[in-house]
């Protein structure tokens, strides 16, 4: 692994959408591990430009994150999403903003996006909720760039390796944020890391990456232990102050305990792990939750208002069944206790 993308030590940031900065990537990069930034819902300008302010904060590799088309996604013309608005009615109170009407586009053509990422040419492209196509892996070849792919279930990730990526994130149900699966429903692929980690290396022939539940030193040990050629670490890295998480989220992950976690739809309309707030509770007691991505549309109207008040009832709290062992509010200690687990 170390070989494969320039770093030191086999330990990748997770990728947040919406919770990336560039300071946490910066950081974990010049630790020696791989930094990465997450690019959902980035128009090609933006992407431009955040990966213009990571080469110039740091020297070392860099990660960027990129969701794939599932198939399923809804657009503002295809999408009644007037149920779902009712149900979110008294949460818009809350944030003390107005109804929302549907906007042009929930987001960016994902095409766009890769031709914007290319061209930037970071050291790596990781890929979740599918597998990239030939043409963007001999494109992403030609500019020296590295594919990792995610996958849920053992033959996810036979797909990718079968596709041509570099490695494979092999992540567990225990992980936080979205359930990345896309060759079947994310609730028919629970699959924990302890038992997935090891069937994936035996079926494939790239480097895995073992993700979810690892926090500390131990679970850096256990996932090389199950053949893992490294590990990728979010909730970990979620809770320190260079992360652009609110201070009410790092506080949530802080006092979490291990049953304090739910998989829920509410907040995304796809399949996330979270600690559950006043949003999730009224929202799945509505039962109306558009499809994705406009219930993650809508969602993000009243919690961009909650990140700028401090209101932890109405944001997302992503979070992996692991917040109970994180310890510290530094990305630099955070390394450090995990590169303490890299076996020698």
């Amino acid at each position: 692994m170390t070989d494969l993308l320039g770093v030191d030590a086999p330990i990748v940031l997770g990728p947040f959408g919406g919770l990336s900065s560039v300071a946490l990537t910066a950081a974990v990069s010049d630790g020696g591990g791989l930094g990465s930034f997450g690019l959902y819902g980035y128009a090609p300008p933006r992407i431009h430009d955040t990966i213009a302010a990571l080469r110039a904060a740091t020297d070392r590799p860099i990660a960027v994150n990129l969701w794939m088309p599932r198939g399923d996604e809804v657009t503002p013309d295809t999408v009644d999403a007037t149920a779902a608005l009712d149900a979110a009615e008294p949460l818009f109170r809350r944030a003390g903003i107005a109804r929302p009407a549907l906007p042009a586009a929930f987001l960016p053509a994902v095409d766009e996006q890769l031709d914007a990422v290319l061209a930037a040419k970071p050291d790596v492209l990781s890929v979740v909720f599918g597998v990239p196509d030939a043409e963007t892996l001999a494109r992403a070849r030609q500019h020296g760039i590295r594919v990792i792919g995610t996958a849920t279930s053992v033959a996810e990730a036979v797909a990718l390796d079968a596709a041509g990526v570099d490695a494979i994130i092999a992540t567990g149900m225990e992980a936080g944020g979205h359930r990345v699966s896309f060759l079947r429903d994310a609730a028919a692929s629970l699959v924990g890391t302890f038992a997935l980690v090891p069937q994936v290396v035996d079926a494939v022939g790239v480097p895995v990456i073992a993700a979810g539940g690892i926090a500390d030193r131990r679970g850096v040990a256990a996932a090389f232990a199950l053949g893992a050629a490294g590990v990728q670490v979010g909730t970990a890295f979620l809770r320190t102050r260079q992360s652009a998480a609110t201070a009410a989220h790092r506080v949530a992950i802080a006092s979490a305990a291990d049953t304090d976690t739910v998989l829920t739809r509410a907040m995304s309309g796809r399949l996330a792990r979270g600690i559950p707030n006043m949003a999730v509770h009224e929202l799945e007691a509505w039962g109306e939750i558009a499809p994705f991505p406009a219930q993650n549309w809508l969602t993000g109207v009243f919690r961009q208002a909650a990140a700028a008040s401090g209101d932890r009832e109405l944001l997302s709290l992503w979070a992996g069944q692991a917040a109970g062992l994180t310890r510290f509010d530094d990305a630099a200690d955070v390394l450090a206790e995990l590169r303490a687990g890299v076996p020698a």
